[in-house]
């Protein structure tokens, strides 16, 4: 389970996909979910566990930080009217790990169920991590799970 992992090697590293085998790449400055193949190289995603858990909501799952290896950017939450949208920004994720208190906008409570992760906003509650359920799509923010978008993603380990 990922938890013990990350008590154990810090940052965890690993390729996000779906079920029809899209993963996460980089275009430009979208993050993008398409389909693997051969000349496709996914982002390598850090994950860093939040220290101050006595400052966060319980049971919604272990709250995290999500960062892109390289280019070395951070993924936070932001409000743009009523839509929440999710955004790449500069700061290291190891210096979010490393702040004296949570950095809401940049964190994710990840559950695990059996192979697959849900990624929901620390900062706007019922907001998750989503993107479109065909072909090449930019990832995004929903309150929609399950329904028309995928919100369900596995961490795979790097190859």
């Amino acid at each position: 389970m990922l938890s013990r992992e990350l008590s154990m090697r810090i940052p965890f590293q690993r390729h996000i996909q779906d079920f029809d085998q899209r993963v996460w790449v980089l275009q430009g400055q979208t993050l993008t979910m398409v389909p693997r193949k051969a000349n496709v190289v996914p982002v390598t995603v850090d994950l860093y566990p939040c220290k101050h858990l006595e400052t966060l909501e319980k049971g919604r799952g272990d709250p995290m930080y999500l960062g892109l290896k390289e280019p070395q950017f951070s993924l936070f939450c932001t409000k743009a009217g009523e839509q929440t949208v999710l955004q790449l920004n500069k700061k290291k994720i190891k210096d979010l790990y490393d702040e004296p208190q949570p950095e809401k906008p940049f964190l994710f409570y990840h559950k695990e169920v059996g192979s697959t992760s849900t990624f929901e906003s620390a900062a706007f509650s019922g907001w998750f991590i989503a993107t479109g359920s065909n072909g090449e799509c930019p990832i995004f923010m929903t309150q929609e799970v399950g329904k028309t978008h995928v919100t369900e993603f596995v961490l795979t380990t790097l190859s």
